[in-house]
């Protein structure tokens, strides 16, 4: 048994590495760490290449001195040892299992009393803690409880930093989703037609996408007749019949090997799109070559975002309200982000994702393309897909 397109060990090997020097570094023992989903849960799966589904708890405790221990989803008194080079399960020693549910409160407390065993057999005392805020509360305030003896830090920035700047092979498969993503799109263009839903669409985008060997990932989009703004909306929405002259506007934001996301958007016409949504799109396509023009190394992405509004005001465009560029890999979406409240600074092989929009009540005018930065700028854009309006 294996995972689909599994990281190497070597890469896994460099990432452990990497986090036992922030460990040594801070005095700590242990990092401990937790996902329900996979979407933005990509610290469990960059420690582990396994990421946490279907909302179940995949509680992480990464050791300075030890291979790991998993708390799962699984039966009460499940204690599981594992070969760490088992060739799934690597560098992970011990598996402990619990039934336990977000969605039935009594339970919840059940993976902080295995997390306390855990960290208390081993002989912890400093343990770092990853995004301590969006961590259970049961979880902390166990942590955090005079009786267990535990002096607990955030360690966050630092494993944020070593997890945004992307390896060899990170690049190599991030370079094949970017592919896999202008595939499915081109698919989309192949299969669209009046007479058909947005979410027949979507379902359709969504097969592609895991035939070329994507494990999750949205797809958002509701079509519009020209005149009318087609936004990026999920499932619930996705209802309407495409009729001939409808515009949709997609968003294809899924992973690839190795479960690294990137993103790409565009407009799509059943015909010709009329003067405004053609002026729109020039706008946010020309935004998006601004803001790449101010992206490289050591740039600060708060002043790249207040360099954005000021060029979006200055045609009588919107400011950005939202967050328009971003980092992107093992999470849906990563730091950096480029807005005004981010503190880490652009470096060398990140990755991010580059999409200025905006919606005046008529037009929702979006482009999405992912970019690695370089020392002097950025590389050539991931994808192939031409920029432009579809017409179909």
């Amino acid at each position: 048994m294996q995972t689909n397109s599994p990281i190497s060990i070597a890469e896994m090997e460099r990432r452990w590495a990497a986090a036992r020097a922030v460990l040594e570094d801070n005095g700590v023992d242990a990092l401990v760490m937790q996902a329900r989903e996979d979407w933005m849960g990509g610290y469990v799966r960059w420690f582990t290449d396994i990421p946490a589904n279907n909302g179940y708890p995949r509680t992480v405790v990464f050791f300075h001195d030890r291979p790991m221990t998993v708390i799962e989803m699984g039966a009460f008194g499940m204690d599981r040892r594992v070969s760490t080079d088992d060739g799934v399960h690597r560098g992970v020693e011990r598996i402990l299992g619990t039934p336990s549910f977000h969605s039935v409160g009594y339970t919840v407390e059940y993976d902080a009393r295995l997390l306390v065993q855990v960290l208390s057999e081993a002989g912890c005392r400093r343990i770092g803690l990853l995004t301590p805020g969006a961590l259970p509360h049961s979880l902390v305030q166990a942590l955090g409880a005079l009786d267990n003896g535990f002096d607990v830090v955030d360690l966050t920035d630092p494993i944020d930093v070593m997890k945004a700047v992307k390896s060899a092979e990170e690049i190599e498969l991030i370079r094949k989703t970017a592919l896999i993503q202008d595939q499915v799109f081109s698919e989309v263009c192949d299969f669209i037609r009046p007479g058909i839903t947005d979410r027949e669409v979507a379902a359709h985008a969504e097969s592609k996408g895991r035939r070329l060997g994507s494990d999750q990932g949205i797809f958002l989009g509701i079509s519009a007749p020209l005149g009318k703004p087609s936004r990026f909306l999920n499932r619930p929405f996705q209802t309407r019949t495409l009729q001939a002259g409808d515009h949709l506007s997609l968003l294809i934001e899924i992973n690839g090997p190795g479960g690294l996301y990137l993103e790409i958007a565009r407009t799509i016409v059943l015909g010709e799109p009329n003067v405004r949504l053609l002026q729109a799109f020039e706008n946010v396509r020309l935004a998006q070559q601004h803001t790449l023009s101010l992206m490289r190394a050591g740039a600060a992405p708060a002043e790249i975002a207040a360099a954005h509004d000021d060029w979006m005001m200055a045609r009588n465009l919107p400011p950005e309200a939202r967050l328009y560029a971003h980092g992107q890999g093992c999470e849906m979406v990563e730091r950096p982000l480029i807005r005004r409240d981010e503190t880490m600074k652009l470096a060398e092989n990140m990755c991010l994702a580059v999409h200025p929009g905006y919606d005046d009540g008529e037009v929702f005018a979006v482009i999405c393309d992912n970019y690695l930065i370089q020392r002097d700028g950025v590389g050539p854009c991931l994808h192939k897909t031409e920029k432009k309006i579809f017409s179909i």
